[in-house]
């Protein structure tokens, strides 16, 4: 017997086209060919790393990273996580700040490539995954995020910081020790400025926060913590896509407590969890979306942080690149109801 016979079937539904409200794109559901549970799982599964003698992250290599910004705990060589420059910055911090609001920069096409590009290794020991951490080690990674977005900030030059993980080569991790990476950059993004509007025009004709209103509808619901749900989105872009959003309307990442982000914590590792072990530990992506610093006073009601995760279980082709419009061959009710019944 084959390891897919006797496994349930997906519903047999039919095409379907939804519009995503947050990001402002349409999304085609195309489930034809893809039947069962099991035809997702990833095709390039991210190895389990064996320790090489040359990884730079690794405790005691500290000398051949790049410079340290800080560490968890500071002043400590038992260090549990750490904060560096990036070796090789898309960014470079030593140059002088553009006035991006200047008449002159109005309009510009070009300005000065100044920003930060940082990298958070996340534990000393190679092997490890921030999957494999405790709950409150994960939690104690989300706060580092918080102090250095907090840093960043207090500069004054910088409008956008966006903090990611890409773990696995094809999700674009060059380092297979876990860490993920923050970028401040000094202009507002256009899909941030995007993502505002949308969520403006459903607040304007609503009343209501397209976020907050997520959480009601429990055949898309995953799991829930004290301050936080995961969710498969409505208009989902990508197979076994998840969103995590705080319970509490919220415009900042940077503004998490510590008990939310130990409660964070533990559900954000759940959910890789469960997207390793249903997927056969794909390659993803996770990224922060927050508010621009400065936000003004009246797009604070509609403007929502959520942290987006994307297994790479497909490609982006030519009618993705094409139309901005995206194909899932999964459902979001039903990718919802396949990582519920999976235990972490």
């Amino acid at each position: 017997m084959s390891s897919s016979e006797g496994e349930p079937q997906l519903p047999n539904r039919t095409s379907e086209i939804r519009k995503d409200t947050v990001f402002g794109r349409w999304v085609v559901f195309s489930p034809a060919r893809s039947r069962r549970p099991s035809d997702f799982k990833s095709k390039n599964p991210n190895p389990t790393s064996n320790h090489p003698t040359s990884c730079p992250f690794c405790i005691g290599r500290e000398s051949e990273c790049a410079p340290e910004i800080f560490r968890v705990p500071p002043s400590t060589p038992d260090w549990t996580i750490r904060v560096i420059e990036n070796l090789y910055p898309a960014l470079r911090r030593d140059l002088n700040p553009p006035d991006t609001g200047s008449d002159q920069a109005v309009g510009a096409c070009r300005v000065t490539g100044f920003g930060f590009h940082d990298v958070v290794i996340e534990t000393p020991y190679h092997p490890i995954t921030l999957s494999d951490l405790e709950p409150q080690a994960v939690g104690e990674v989300l706060l580092v995020y918080v102090e250095r977005v907090q840093q960043l900030k207090a500069l004054g030059t910088l409008k956008y910081v966006q903090v990611f993980k890409n773990h696995g080569a094809a999700a674009g991790a060059s380092m297979t020790h876990s860490h993920s990476q923050i970028m401040g950059i000094p202009v507002i993004p256009p899909s941030v400025t995007t993502r505002l509007s949308c969520m403006k025009e459903i607040f304007d004709s609503t009343g209501k926060c397209s976020i907050c209103d997520l959480q009601s509808d429990q055949n898309l619901m995953i799991n829930s913590s004290t301050h936080f749900y995961a969710i498969a989105p409505f208009a989902a872009s990508y197979a076994f896509e998840i969103w995590i959003v705080p319970r509490e309307h919220s415009s900042y990442f940077h503004e998490l407590d510590r008990a939310k982000a130990m409660d964070l914590g533990g559900l954000l590792k759940l959910m890789l969890q469960k997207l390793a072990k249903q997927l056969n530990n794909p390659p993803f992506n996770f990224v922060i979306h927050t508010a621009p610093f400065d936000l003004s006073p009246s797009c604070v009601p509609y403007s929502h942080w959520f942290l987006q995760i994307v297994p790479h279980l497909g490609t982006v082709a030519g009618f993705e690149l094409g139309t901005g419009c995206y194909i899932n061959p999964i459902f979001p009710e039903d990718a919802a109801k396949v990582l519920r019944e999976v235990d972490g």
